[in-house]
């Protein structure tokens, strides 16, 4: 029997900033005073649609590759994922010289499915909703002995993605500015853990707020249960970065710590986010990766006079959905 998981504590994200640094890039916080002007609050935006591979996944990948021993990389990594993990993964991999396999929905965008191979990893189709992704890779393990990485239920990955909210505080701190509520965008919940850990010693009076799709709002049905719940589809939204069955086990037992309450945003607000990042930020954001940014824009979350963070986790979108976030904004 497998032993359970032990969850991440803060000084495994100092360690993990160690390990990332020189590949992993400290972006930015930003401000916008048309953004501050639309919500009445003062908005700190964390662009990681400007690190490597375009989202904060390359953050919690590197970190966990790094941390396999070298006797074991020879025999790769295997990782799920719709595209931003799977570009994490495969760029990590390529970076420390392992091999590695995804597994991915045959409808993942194109995009990231081109950047995952331009990596050097080995693509694996699958159809999402209709075969189950963890067997076709549980296969693939047993058959080569990798390692598999998980998207967010791992303590190394978590421990990295927590490096983003250890720069989201000293980046507030040396603004002069302290952030009363986070807003992250949730899927399994690894990005959203890892930034509650880290503010949990950093800004202890800082709130977090996970932001969803609308149908796939587990994280918020979980914290209003007080035990994780799963979501009834697993195909329906443009958001196809946060689509996930159920918080993690090890991210939420962090998470709910921390977090009041999850938000929840439609496609059509997820679109006129990405439209406003465009226009207004100049920043290129996906659908799932502007949720967060669209629960401030939607009014989910009333910041006036407040000092807020925001993190636009991933911006590896597809040339027709900007479009469609263009013309419907």
């Amino acid at each position: 029997m497998t032993k359970p998981l032990d969850a991440p504590v803060f000084d495994d994200i100092l360690a993990a900033r160690e390990r990332i640094s020189g590949e992993a890039a400290r972006t930015p916080l930003l401000r916008s005073a048309i953004l501050d002007e639309v919500t009445g609050g003062s908005v700190l935006i964390k662009p990681e649609v400007l690190q490597r591979t375009g989202s904060f996944k390359f953050r919690g990948a590197f970190n966990r590759l790094s941390m396999i021993p070298p006797e074991d990389r020879a025999k790769g990594v295997v990782a799920c994922s719709s595209g931003n993990h799977a570009q994490g993964v495969a760029e990590a991999a390529r970076i420390i010289g392992m091999p590695a396999t995804i597994v991915m929905p045959s409808n993942a965008p194109a995009v990231k499915k081109a950047r995952t191979e331009r990596s050097g990893a080995k693509v694996v189709d699958y159809e999402r909703g209709v075969e189950n992704r963890d067997e076709i890779a549980g296969r693939i393990v047993a058959e080569t002995g990798a390692t598999f990485i998980h998207p967010y239920n791992d303590p190394g990955v978590i421990a990295g993605q927590g490096t983003a909210g250890v720069e989201i505080a000293e980046q507030a701190e040396a603004l002069g500015l302290l952030p009363e509520a986070m807003l992250t965008c949730a899927g399994g919940g690894g990005l959203t853990a890892g930034i509650a850990l880290a503010l949990e010693r950093l800004l202890p009076d800082c709130a977090v707020f996970p932001v969803e799709p609308e149908g796939f709002d587990d994280y918020a049905r979980s914290l209003e249960a007080g035990h994780r719940v799963t979501n009834p589809a697993a195909v329906g939204s443009i958001c196809d970065a946060i689509l996930t069955e159920t918080p993690g086990d090890l991210g939420f037992e962090i998470t709910s710590r921390r977090a009041k309450r999850g938000l929840v945003v439609t496609d059509e607000e997820a679109l006129r986010a990405v439209a406003f990042a465009f226009r207004e930020l100049k920043l290129v954001v996906e659908p799932g990766g502007a949720v967060a940014l669209a629960a401030l824009l939607s009014g989910k979350l009333d910041i006036a006079g407040k000092c807020v963070a925001i993190i636009l986790s991933g911006g590896n979108i597809e040339p027709a959905m900007m479009m469609r976030a263009l013309e419907s904004a």
